[in-house]
């Protein structure tokens, strides 16, 4: 899914269940949806945004990760 604007791609996340320990897998697999970001897009596609409040969210964003990026290099 490429080309329209936030479209969302998919990936598969697979978690191994070893010797029946189904709560560490579950810890696991919580780890890596919210890594990967689908708790926040599934938030995001609950209520409509604005325009407008899309742009300022995208930008709030940038600057956040600038900063950290910045914080990292010193």
């Amino acid at each position: 899914m490429m080309g329209k604007k936030g479209a969302m791609q998919l990936k598969d996340i697979t978690v191994k269940v070893i010797d029946n320990d189904v709560e560490r897998a579950m810890k696991i697999l919580k780890k890596k949806i919210q890594n990967d970001g689908l708790f926040k897009r599934l938030k995001m596609k609950k209520n409509f945004e604005k325009p407008s409040q899309y742009r300022r969210r995208k930008m709030r964003e940038a600057m956040r990760r600038q900063r950290i990026a910045a914080s990292r290099r010193k």
